[in-house]
């Protein structure tokens, strides 16, 4: 079983989105029994706040549901419960370091270093282009389903 955490700063947009499609699509490829998968916030601004409403509304463009998340902040017992902990951006990645006393395991990664397209999620908190995180979001957690069922993470 494979044991994922994804991490943004408030918890209600980037990584509620990777959550919610990691689910979808390990439950397409049929075999959602064998992953964990969760998210949580390096901040406490949003803490208990649902999915904001234009990324519910781009998960829902995909047919995917998002209902019953409450933002919660990452803590560091998350860093022994999970086998990744999955950051959206460098300050995230900085914040998680920082809020699990470092990262002795190596499980601490950016979504998108596991695509050739290595960065930050476009975080649509400051754009509004919930677009392009979607795509940023479906392309990781692609290549990363990829990496974990090929068993090189």
């Amino acid at each position: 079983m494979k044991k994922i955490l994804f991490v943004c700063h408030g918890n209600i947009c980037r990584s509620p989105m990777a959550e919610y499609i990691m689910k979808h699509l390990v439950s397409q490829n049929g075999n959602a029994e064998d992953y964990v998968i969760a998210s949580a916030a390096t901040s406490t601004e949003e803490l208990g706040n649902p999915v904001y409403p234009p990324a519910r509304r781009k998960l829902a463009e995909h047919g995917i549901a998002c209902d019953g998340h409450h933002a919660r902040q990452l803590t560091r017992s998350d860093y022994d419960k999970y086998d990744l902990l999955i950051g959206m951006d460098s300050y995230n990645i900085r914040n998680m370091l920082r809020m699990c006393g470092g990262d002795p395991e190596g499980k601490i990664h950016l979504l998108l270093d596991f695509t050739d397209r290595h960065g930050d999620v476009a975080d649509p908190w400051y754009t509004g282009n919930f677009n392009a995180t979607w795509y940023d979001c479906h392309e990781g957690c692609l290549a990363l389903i990829r990496l974990i069922e090929n068993e090189e993470i």
